[in-house]
């Protein structure tokens, strides 16, 4: 008998509905930030850009390395495709899974910019999805690539260095 299916799909196919849910969820959310007055606007904006320009230069690298690398593995599913290889090199040498990194990144320097409660409080929820969903996807990894949980300790997961 075969196991029922999970709630998140065979190969997460629900875990990509819900990423494309949150991330149309964050773009479509109104700035909300009752605590910023104009003056304190003003007075953060060339910080807040240049957080925005940053993260946003790092969500690039991330995003671009992290489908450079993975090529012919790249699947919108996070269970591995049947040809999979485990790639330790390059960005992710560096960091484990910079597809997810490059879109938190990338929401940071919005919230950042905008000094929006609304958009930090979707970014909060995508930050628990995407540990959730990398998770399961590292339990796949790790029973088609018995290596992976050296790999795992080795590389941290979304920050490079830090978590």
């Amino acid at each position: 008998m075969q196991d029922p299916k999970p709630w998140y799909g065979r190969r997460g196919e629900v875990l990509v509905v819900i990423q494309f849910a949150l991330l149309f969820g964050f773009i479509l959310t109104p700035v909300w930030n009752p605590l910023a007055s104009a003056d304190l606007y003003a007075a953060l904006e060339p910080v807040r850009w240049a957080v925005l320009i940053v993260t946003w230069v790092i969500a690039l690298i991330l995003g671009s390395l992290g489908s450079m690398h993975l090529r012919e593995y790249i699947t919108p599913l996070p269970y591995p495709v049947d040809h999979s290889r485990l790639v330790q090199r390059g960005i992710y040498g560096i960091v484990r899974h910079p597809l997810y990194s490059s879109q938190l990144f990338a929401a940071l320097g919005w919230v950042v910019v905008n000094l929006s409660l609304s958009h930090l409080a979707v970014l909060v929820v995508g930050f628990l999805f995407f540990n959730y969903k990398a998770s399961r996807e590292e339990r796949w990894l790790t029973e088609r690539h018995p290596e992976y949980p050296g790999y795992a300790r080795r590389v941290r997961k979304f920050i490079p260095w830090v978590y």
